[in-house]
């Protein structure tokens, strides 16, 4: 197949603002194998050039529309005092594939966590959990600060036998990591099918039994009201605080929600959705400008 790679590249006095709303520009479009990145001074012609988010979409008569759609973004942007330069070129999936495999290497997450590329080697140490990853065109590959908070609250919050629900789960990882931490009942549902497929074969590339995961094409708000010891959900902090109630509505008692994908300058507003949910902060965690959050019922 055929795809539109596109690249945004954005220069603006606060780049980490930048990033969250050129990345919800794709995402809002369901824009597949979205990746943030640092600016490349030499080629990138936005000054200052403070990153840029690239993406792709299915070369056909939909993706072009949706090219066209992302393009339009550009005016909202700049009356934000975000500079965005868009540029646009045909690619095919297996030149996307091959390209990324090599800026994709192991990753130590934590002292036991360790994500490895299926096309990497790794001599685990005996204490080791290895989560084995092929992110495809999904987000998720354990390289990102958002992904990385998760992972590393989830190896604090997560007991053996918990039933986890797993929102936007785009690759898999998380769903993994938490089996691999003792979870017995994992749901995993995405807006992505391309991501659903794929983190179906990457569970089961890591060994976990079909019968206990469950993976769908659908929201939050229309999956059936069953209660969850653990709800990620690493995802934009706009759509965190949109769908906080159904949140705490699946989440047990002595549950545990940990949420992911909050720029900094997010984090209070989220906190002060948090309690107007009925929920309130257990910790918070951060790393560069990306804030997680564990909340439980108050």
């Amino acid at each position: 197949m055929k795809w539109t790679q596109v690249k945004a590249v954005y220069g603006a006095d606060n780049p980490e603002l930048a990033e969250e709303l050129v990345s919800d520009l794709f995402f809002s479009h369901n824009v597949k194998g979205v990746v943030c990145s640092m600016p490349e001074p030499e080629t990138d012609p936005v000054p200052p050039a403070c990153g840029y988010v690239t993406g792709y979409l299915p070369r056909t008569r939909e993706g072009d529309e949706t090219v066209r759609a992302i393009l339009s973004g550009t005016g909202r942007l700049e009356k934000l005092g975000i500079k965005v330069n868009f540029t646009c070129c045909t690619i095919d999936e297996e030149d996307w594939s091959e390209s990324w495999k090599e800026h994709f290497h192991v990753t130590r997450i934590t002292d036991t966590l360790v994500v490895k590329p299926e096309w990497r080697t790794h001599p685990a140490g005996e204490e080791e959990i290895v989560i084995e990853i092929d992110p495809g065109m999904a987000f998720g590959t354990g390289t990102h600060p958002t992904t990385r908070l998760c992972m590393k609250m989830l190896e604090v919050h997560l007991q053996s036998g918990n039933r986890v629900l797993d929102v936007g789960t785009g690759s898999g990882i998380l769903l993994i990591t938490a089996a691999k931490l003792g979870a017995s009942g994992l749901y995993g549902i995405d807006n992505d099918p391309l991501a659903v497929s794929t983190a179906g074969e990457n569970l089961v590339k890591n060994k976990i039994e079909p019968e206990s995961f469950h993976l769908s094409h659908n929201t939050i708000q229309d999956i059936p009201p069953e209660k969850f010891d653990i709800i990620l959900a690493n995802i934009l902090a706009g759509v965190i605080v949109e769908i906080l109630p159904e949140i705490r509505t699946r989440l047990k008692p002595d549950g545990t929600a940990i949420l992911s994908g909050i720029i900094e300058e997010k984090k209070e507003t989220v906190l002060s959705c948090l309690e107007k949910n009925g929920l309130h902060a257990v910790s918070i965690e951060q790393e560069e400008e990306w804030v997680a959050i564990a909340a439980a019922h108050s």
